[in-house]
């Protein structure tokens, strides 16, 4: 396939997690860890009306991540699953997202929570999390659905360290 996306970041999140370690592996195991994403300036007429939304999506990229496997063995279970089937940072388009809780916006300035991702992350992307759009009917998650519960006592380790 012929490689045409490029993608520039519209801002920085930064958050209390200099290494991977022991950092949350999902914002709801970060439950009141917060952070702030600075917008390039550029973007910020582009964050009207977002502080009247109380979730949003950050889009991002997994800056520090360098190669991947098809088969990993995620941070929640002590087997190798698809890569597609989990949510590991190395992929091979390092994209994550995440839902956080929007506390506050200020000029360029946005205060979150729930964090999970890394300080300096770079920001792709934003958008507001709307129930009536994001919800889906008859979810099935796979082998998660043993796993899952597990998500708020896990921390990051070496498996997917840069």
């Amino acid at each position: 396939m012929e490689e045409i996306l490029v993608f520039r970041p519209i801002g920085i999140i930064q958050t209390p997690f200099k290494t991977p370690d022991k950092m949350p592996v999902q914002p709801s195991g970060a439950k009141a860890v917060k952070g702030t994403v600075v917008i390039d300036p550029e973007y910020e007429d582009g964050l009207e009306d977002l502080d009247g939304f109380s979730h949003i999506i950050l889009v991002y990229c997994f800056h520090r991540s360098k190669g991947f496997s098809l088969k990993v063995i995620p941070f929640l279970d002590d087997q190798h699953r698809g890569l597609f089937s989990t949510r590991a940072p190395k992929r091979p388009n390092p994209i994550g997202l995440s839902v956080v809780r929007l506390r506050n916006v200020s000029g360029n300035i946005l205060k979150i929570e729930n964090v999970d991702m890394l300080d300096g992350t770079p920001l792709l992307d934003i958008k507001p999390l709307v129930p009536e759009f994001d919800h889906a009917e008859n979810i099935r998650t796979g082998w998660l659905e043993k796993a899952s519960a597990k998500v708020r006592d896990k921390q990051s380790d070496k498996r997917f360290s840069c």
